[in-house]
């Protein structure tokens, strides 16, 4: 049989039963035994030691006293004087060697006990694995050697510890696939009253949505928020000074609370947190089955208010959402304003003059071509910032939209292409009105932009030769009805702009070798008399 250890009061009550009562006799030692659940001999040791000790039958349950009952275990227990039994005294001369199998070294991993335990047998030394385990956790130090201290709860309404945990598999509805549940897991630490808000990622859109039910789930918003060092939430993790996203600061400004982040891999830092997790997934998510996540998140809302919320707490031993009625809802922060949840990211300005935010396109003056701006975009905004300085703010577009300012675009660049007709028939207005006119007849096309290479040409041409000649050319040029650029360039190269061009002549004009001339059709003249020789005067005929 193992050795059980003898309590103090298992000693006493062996001794009072020994001196029995007034009303029944002095039982014997196998009813001791069976009364107080030892051995029938361990009985007659302490009885023997009692008498020694000057325990006698006439003496009453008040003589047995500290200092009887200390002189019993010494008798009782004389080769257990630091309360170990031979088993672990057969293990002090091991010591350093079982304290150097527990630390390793550079050569060898630490070893388990039951490695231990092998070791030992082959040098001679078998012990029980539970008195080897004992003897290597309180005199070589292994298992855990740091100890833990119970932090207070704190003022009501102040901290809630924030943790996300991994649920289990939902298939999504949309698309058919199966896909993992994580829950976000919000706890009063006052209170102990929890909610928790499901999602399928991890991103700061979903913390910030979980963060908005929350609020709306407690009636405002804590001071201070404890979460673990969440990517979204905490971009470099440090224990003194951390490093909090550009959205998750946005966030906690207009709300109004704190981030207090847990240290990596330091789980007591949230331990009010940390143990709700594996309650959700044991209490609530084991055993159901949810079509979607909608239906999963009410049915969570109900759990946190009838089953988590009104359950008796261990260690408040009280209802969490009672505590959290009376207590904490009042010391709450207002609720916060609804939060267009923004976009941060930082863009490279390309050389089309456009940076691209949300698979959309925003332009930028010239001297941030090749700079990298940080960008603030919600749904009605878009900001671009050079070293905190805001350098410029378009009007949020939709993915493929794209929002140009003319004034971003080198002048000579911004009408062709932004395809601004109106601005560049008015820029050739300003040469002359016979250019404008010009100008506006060349773009007189079901697509004019197709054409505006030709005007662009046309404001070269006045570049070279001159506004005054190049009006003349367009002026004579529209008296004649001829739209063309490059007859304007020809008349300006030979400088017949001031020459009124020749009428068109018919195909053939230039005479031939046969060709008559036109008088000789004339049949309005006289034409000469003709005579024949031989026949008399008044033979002759006239002919005309």
């Amino acid at each position: 049989m193992a050795f059980r250890e003898i309590s103090v009061n298992e000693i006493r009550e062996v001794l009072r039963l020994w001196l029995g009562t007034a009303a029944l006799p002095a039982p014997g030692l196998r009813t001791i035994a069976d009364h107080a659940g030892v051995d029938r001999k361990t009985v007659r040791r302490y009885v023997d030691a009692a008498q020694s000790a000057g325990l006698t039958r006439d003496d009453t349950a008040a003589d047995i006293d500290d200092e009887l009952i200390a002189a019993v275990v010494d008798t009782v227990r004389p080769d257990r004087p630091h309360g170990h039994g031979a088993a672990w005294e057969q293990l002090i001369p091991h010591e350093e060697q079982i304290t150097r199998w527990v630390a390793g070294d550079g050569e060898q991993k630490p070893l388990t006990i039951t490695k231990i335990e092998v070791l030992l047998a082959r040098q001679g030394c078998v012990v029980p694995y539970r008195t080897l385990h004992r003897f290597a956790t309180e005199r070589c130090g292994f298992g855990r050697k740091d100890l833990t201290v119970r932090v207070v709860d704190g003022d009501p309404g102040v901290e809630c510890q924030v943790d996300f945990g991994y649920l289990g598999m939902l298939t999504d509805p949309e698309d058919g696939r199966a896909r993992k549940v994580h829950a976000l897991i919000f706890t009063a630490v006052y209170s102990r009253h929890m909610f928790v808000w499901l999602t399928y990622s991890q991103t700061l859109a979903a913390v910030i949505a979980g963060c908005e039910a929350a609020w709306k789930f407690f009636g405002g918003a804590f001071a201070v928020l404890i979460p673990d060092n969440l990517k979204p939430v905490v971009t470099a993790a440090d224990p003194i000074t951390p490093h909090f996203s550009d959205g998750w600061l946005d966030y906690s400004s207009h709300v109004g609370f704190v981030t207090d982040p847990a240290r990596i891999r330091s789980p007591k830092d949230k331990p009010r947190v940390e143990r709700t997790v594996q309650y959700v997934r044991g209490n609530f998510w084991a055993g159901e089955r949810f079509t979607d996540l909608a239906e999963a998140q009410d049915a969570v809302v109900r759990w946190c208010s009838t089953t988590a919320g009104m359950r008796i707490h261990g260690t408040t031993c009280a209802r969490p959402l009672d505590i959290f009625d009376a207590a904490e809802q009042p010391m709450l922060l207002p609720m916060p304003a609804i939060y267009d949840v923004p976009i941060f990211k930082d863009v490279k300005v390309h050389r089309d003059f456009h940076a691209e935010v949300g698979r959309a396109l925003y332009s930028l003056p010239q001297q941030w071509i090749g700079s990298t701006l940080s960008v603030r975009a919600d749904t009605e905004l878009v900001k671009f910032y050079h070293r905190g300085t805001l350098v410029k703010i378009h009007p949020r577009k939709p993915a493929g939209g794209r929002s140009t300012d003319r004034a971003d675009l080198p002048e000579h660049k911004s009408d062709y292409a932004l395809r601004d007709v109106t601005s560049l028939i008015a820029k050739c207005t300003a040469y002359g009105p016979s250019i404008g006119i010009y100008a506006e007849r060349i773009l007189d096309d079901p697509l004019p932009w197709t054409r505006i290479r030709s005007v662009y040409r046309l404001q070269g041409l006045v570049r070279r030769y001159g506004g005054e000649r190049v009006e003349q050319a367009c002026s004579l040029s529209l008296d004649l009805d001829v739209v063309s650029v490059t007859k304007i360039a020809s008349m300006l190269e030979r400088a017949t702009e001031k020459t009124s061009p020749d009428l068109p002549k018919a195909v053939g004009h230039t005479a031939s070798r046969f060709s008559r001339d036109p008088s000789e059709f004339n049949t309005a003249a006289t034409t000469p008399a003709l005579s024949v020789v031989g026949d008399s005067a008044e033979n002759t005929e006239t002919h005309r």
